[in-house]
């Protein structure tokens, strides 16, 4: 089976460029005070690498967040968590499905593995996140908000990771395809959610 020892911490790079660059550009202003809370999601939206996709999955959840960074924060690791979860489910399904190569049912393995990582550090996150809802965090915010920024870059880049056993020519066909959508799609929640929480860390301080 292939190995891509090199492109893994290529990403991993990336996804720390990223990091700081959406908390120093990006994210949007204080919700004025005239502003819905759906208008708040849209515009804090903006700040996200996929803006469609953080509104159609955070508007339903408007009255919850209200006009809160935090909340919003928190709310997008939510469904970065529960997409994970899913699509880590999905994986080890597919990884024992009729029909696909020998070369395919490896690399889904694998996949399946760092999904297990993403899904892990997403839920420390969360614990984390959960932490600073109930108690703001304190003297202890930035470590906090560290080690949440920490964890979910990392579960970028496992999921990228993922992705990254399916690339080339060799890995062809409905499997590739399948593993494809469903791993972007949950990589580009997570982004997001790494976005919102960059802003909510950008503000807080």
């Amino acid at each position: 089976m292939e190995t891509y020892s090199c492109k893994p911490a290529a990403s991993f790079l990336i996804v720390v460029v990223v990091i700081y660059s959406s908390i120093n550009s990006g994210c949007a202003a204080r919700p004025a005070a005239g502003n819905t809370n759906t208008e708040f999601i849209r515009t804090s939206c903006s700040a996200t690498t996929y803006p469609t996709l953080c509104y159609s999955s955070l508007s339903s959840q408007a009255t919850a967040i209200k006009k809160d960074p935090k909340l919003l924060a928190h709310a997008a690791l939510s469904v970065s968590l529960d997409s994970a979860r899913s699509t880590s489910a999905d994986m080890a399904t597919l990884s024992r499905a009729a029909g696909i190569t020998r070369r395919e049912a490896g690399a889904m393995r694998d996949c399946v593995e760092e999904l297990s990582d993403s899904v892990d550090e997403l839920r420390k996150s969360m614990a984390e996140m959960n932490q600073l809802i109930k108690g703001g965090g304190g003297s202890n915010f930035g470590m906090m908000m560290s080690d949440i920024q920490t964890w979910v870059s990392a579960a970028l880049t496992d999921e990228d990771t993922c992705m990254e056993g399916f690339a080339g020519k060799l890995m062809n066909g409905a499997a590739k395809t399948a593993v494809r959508t469903r791993i972007v799609s949950v990589a580009h929640m997570t982004s997001n959610a790494l976005a919102l929480i960059n802003c909510y860390a950008a503000f807080h301080g």
